[in-house]
């Protein structure tokens, strides 16, 4: 109640217990009355019923209708306002007379279940209630088996009477009526006096109320007036002794507030004037920041071109003809100015993060091709400490996906080479799982477990934090800047990811994290099965149980028939099609004993296999010469060892036949000569008849000239682009059905879809393989076509600006294409030099985002990874309105890896 107002608690207070009392004493004379004129309607019955008993019982004896029908009637007659039907009935529960023929005489009846009444019975139906009593006989009956007489009695039927309720109904509303007008009179004469009650006790109060106001507002000087009674008059007189108090207290207050602000107004200027010093400080503090982040940038980019140069010509001069100690020593700079390099580009990536400036790459690429460059390149690490280092990518995990290859090696080259690092012995596992499959997006979660020192809980705190280690005397031991995890960290939430570990002193650790890729629709996965060697038996021989497993998962989806065993020795005696043999790490043997193991691995199997460590692949050559059919380094991967069995199968076949091209004429377009060269050579050797336009002018005048199967659109051309070319050839009669399919090098998320509503009927990611664009022209052609499986490459080093391994693959594995591919780059190069130098020399180039594609473009397809990864971003951020300027450090490492592009290009055109 403590929301209601006073007014509204005196009249709740004084009315709820009148309305109570009053509701109590109404309720319960009403239900009083109520039951006793009932119950007088019953008396009134049985004094009806009860003297018609007994004056029937001649009648029925008798069995005289008229004289009870007689009695009947008169009684009926005489109290018909609360009789309605009178009916006698006999012993057999059958009619004897009634009073109303026209009445229902059933509803007096009894139930033939239920035994004639001994009594008077009272039965209420509705707004009637019937009374029944029994009739019966008292006169003597002679015994005959005495000869005296005896008094029995004898039930001769029953008399029941139904009474109308109706007759007392009446009474009874009469009775509530006066009831409630009692309740309401008593109601009016409550409220009368609660206002005269509330008058004099609120309207004191409502004028101590206002007073207060008048006093709250400022109106020191108000006091209450009037004449008041008791406790209103004492209360009276404590408001107007407060409003004194007050007034006292308001003028000293007064004099202290003036005093107070006047300290207050010199306060505030001197805080004025620390302010404006800390925002100079303010403004020093940003200006040494912005300063640092350049100098970082600028420091780390003058650092790594010559870097780059001494890595480079070092890798030349170990080709040449050296003596041991050079050798040593060259190898000693390489791995010294890798270190440092890598140092280097930690630095720059996390200078990039910070500042927010680092943007993603999103292309196609194979992700056990990825993965298994990172292992072979970390794998001598870990085998060198006498490590066993083992790959288990689920079979589920998809094989083509779009994203940014390099860094995710980066995240998982930090997270493999921290556990090389802190681990002594045992084992360093990797497994990929695949988390969840959208309709064009998989979530990847890889886990690289460690058996190594593990991380106390003080140390995991600091952990993912900039320029710290876990522990300062590991930093000294191990070196390295701390930056790799925070790196690592920051690439992972780019890639729409999250980043974990678990880990215990002495026990080792295990890091996983997981991201989000766009799966790659328009490229072929390898086939993991090898149909060729259905039925054929391999006997898998590995100590280690985690790389065993790892294996046999792999070859789980294969035809082969896998025969596991830990050794040699304990094989099953059998004579298998092939023999895998992993050499156990750490491995200190000699030539010798690995010809031993591989004669007796030759009496169990013909065709053997070595999984060797890294240190061991000197004696590969040896091996095959004594009967090995391949060597590969462990850890074992599908993307080495599935070629390996498939060359030898083929081996093993008849040559296969000769693939024809496709009775097609197919018509490339792309104002990228580069392009259009490897496209046009793809395309001879697949099609019949191959038509190539170097703009969509050009494409529009031969489409109007000749018919065509298909049409190769690049997307971004100037003057016309490929969107609107494509829209201009349906328009010819003899091309409205021709399959135009989008040739385009942004392989952003959504583009795809946005290319089929603009008409375009398939779509192409660059850079084009042989494989995915025999895909294409198969999904068009009626006949049957298969593409051939392309034998993934067996990597060997991550590349540093020109991998030649990659521009092979780019150029369909022909050696002539790639050459003049590179050298249609170098020929481009001077002219991307001139004009970035003359914009960072402040003239105005209004085509430089067009140049910057087209260099990206013919990187796509020259083996030219970070270049090309340097002119995706230059182009990204150009088309997201940055300005030039803004992008120096940016166009300087351009111009430096150009040089670089020159440099290790000269020495591959020199020996073409």
């Amino acid at each position: 109640m403590t929301k209601y107002s006073l007014r509204a608690r005196m009249m709740i207070l004084i009315l709820a217990p009148t309305l109570l009392i009053g509701l109590l004493l109404s309720t319960f004379f009403v239900v009083h009355r109520y039951n006793e004129l009932q119950e007088q309607l019953v008396d009134a019955g049985a004094s009806i019923i009860e003297p018609l008993a007994v004056a029937s019982e001649y009648g029925m004896t008798f069995r005289s209708r008229e004289s009870v029908r007689q009695l009947v009637g008169l009684l009926h007659r005489r109290h018909s306002d609360i009789v309605r039907s009178i009916s006698v009935f006999d012993a057999q529960n059958k009619l004897f007379v009634t009073s109303n023929y026209h009445h229902n005489y059933t509803l007096l009846q009894m139930p033939k279940d239920v035994p004639l009444p001994n009594e008077l019975m009272l039965t209420r139906r509705g707004d009637s209630l019937i009374l029944r009593t029994p009739i019966l006989s008292e006169n003597p009956i002679l015994d005959e088996s005495t000869g005296s007489e005896a008094h029995t009695e004898n039930r001769l039927g029953y008399v029941a009477i139904e009474l109308d309720l109706k007759s007392v109904r009446l009474q009874q509303y009469k009775e509530v009526f006066i009831s409630t007008l009692l309740l309401l009179l008593c109601m009016c004469i409550a409220i009368l006096f609660a206002y005269r009650l509330m008058r004099d006790v609120t309207g004191p109060i409502r004028n101590m109320v206002n007073t207060v106001d008048r006093i709250r507002r400022g109106q020191l000087d108000s006091r209450v007036e009037g004449f008041m009674l008791g406790e209103l008059h004492m209360l009276k007189n404590g408001i107007n002794s407060m409003a004194m108090s007050l007034t006292a207290y308001h003028e000293e207050m007064q004099q202290n507030i003036d005093q107070a602000t006047s300290d207050l107004r010199e306060t505030l200027e001197q805080m004025e004037i620390q302010n404006v010093e800390l925002d100079l400080a303010k403004k020093r503090a940003q200006e040494a920041a912005r300063i640092k982040s350049e100098f970082l940038a600028n420091m780390s980019h003058e650092l790594r071109t010559p870097l780059n140069g001494v890595i480079g010509f070092t890798r030349q001069m170990l080709k040449t003809s050296l003596s041991a100690t050079q050798t040593d020593y060259l190898q000693t700079i390489e791995r010294s100015a890798n270190n440092l390099l890598t140092i280097i580009n930690d630095v720059l990536d996390f200078s990039k993060l910070e500042a927010g400036k680092l943007i993603l790459e999103h292309i196609p690429f194979s992700l056990r091709e990825t993965l298994d460059e990172v292992i072979v390149l970390l794998a001598p690490s870990a085998h060198e400490k006498g490590l066993e280092l083992t790959l288990d990518v689920h079979n589920d995990v998809p094989e083509q996906v779009i994203g940014d290859s390099l860094r995710l090696q980066q995240v998982i080259t930090n997270l493999l080479g921290n556990a090389i690092k802190f681990t002594e012995t045992g084992n360093i596992d990797i497994r990929v799982e695949l988390r969840d499959q959208l309709e064009r997006q998989v979530e990847l979660e890889v886990q690289i477990h460690d058996t190594g020192i593990g991380i106390s809980e003080r140390q995991q705190s600091q952990l993912f934090q900039a320029f710290r280690q876990a522990d300062a005397s590991i930093s000294r031991r191990h070196g390295g800047t701390g930056l790799g995890l925070v790196i690592t960290q920051k690439l992972v939430k780019e890639m729409n990811g999250d980043i974990c570990f678990y880990s215990q002193l002495n026990r080792g650790s295990t890091f996983w994290f997981h991201i989000t890729l766009d799966l790659n629709d328009g490229m072929l996965s390898p086939p993991p099965s090898l149909p060729d060697l259905r039925g054929k038996t391999l006997a898998y021989i590995e100590a280690n149980p985690t790389a065993a497993q790892a294996t046999m998962n792999m070859l789980s989806v294969t035809q082969l028939i896998v025969t596991h065993s830990p050794t040699l020795g304990k094989l099953p005696k059998n004579d298998y099609d092939y023999l895998l043999l992993g050499v156990p790490i750490p491995y200190r043997g000699s030539i010798p004993q690995h010809r031993d193991k591989l004669n007796d691995a030759l009496k169990a199997a013909k065709r053997v296999i070595l999984a060797l460590p890294s240190q061991s692949q000197v004696d590969a050559e040896e091996m095959k010469k004594l009967g090995a059919i391949g060597c590969l380094i462990k850890p074992i991967t599908s993307n080495r060892l599935y070629p390996l069995l498939r060359m030898e199968a083929i081996q093993q076949l008849a040559a296969p036949p000769v693939r024809q091209r496709l009775p097609l004429t197919v018509m490339a377009v792309d104002d990228n000569p580069a392009n259009l060269k490897l496209i046009g050579t793809l395309l001879e050797e697949l099609v019949e008849n191959t038509l190539l336009c170097g703009s969509g002018e050009e494409a529009i005048a031969l489409a109007r000239e000749n018919v065509l199967d298909m049409i190769l659109m690049d997307i971004q051309m100037p003057n016309i682009d490929g969107i609107r070319a494509g829209e201009l050839i349906r328009q010819m009669p003899h091309h409205n059905s021709t399959p135009i399919v989008a040739v385009t090098a942004h392989a952003i998320s959504g583009e795809r879809e946005h290319l089929l509503r603009s008409g375009m009927d398939d779509y192409l990611a660059k850079p084009i393989d042989e494989t995915m664009l025999s895909q294409v022209l198969a999904r068009y052609h009626t006949h049957e076509f298969a593409p051939e499986p392309v034998i993934p490459r067996s990597a060997t080093e991550l590349p540093l600006s020109l991998d030649w391994q990659l521009a092979l693959r780019q150029a369909a594995n022909k050696e002539d294409l790639a050459h003049d591919l590179l050298q249609m780059l170098v020929e481009f190069l001077p002219e991307v030099t001139e004009r970035v130098k003359a914009l960072l020399a402040g003239e105005v180039d209004e085509g430089i985002l067009d140049l910057i594609h087209k260099l990206h473009g013919s990187c796509s397809y020259s083996g030219v990874p970070r270049l090309k990864q340097l002119c995706y971003y230059l182009e990204q951020q150009l088309r997201q309105g940055a300005h030039s300027r803004d992008l120096e450090p940016e166009w300087l490492e351009l111009l430096d890896e150009i040089e670089l592009v020159n440099t290790e290009a000269r020495f591959y055109l020199s020996n073409s």
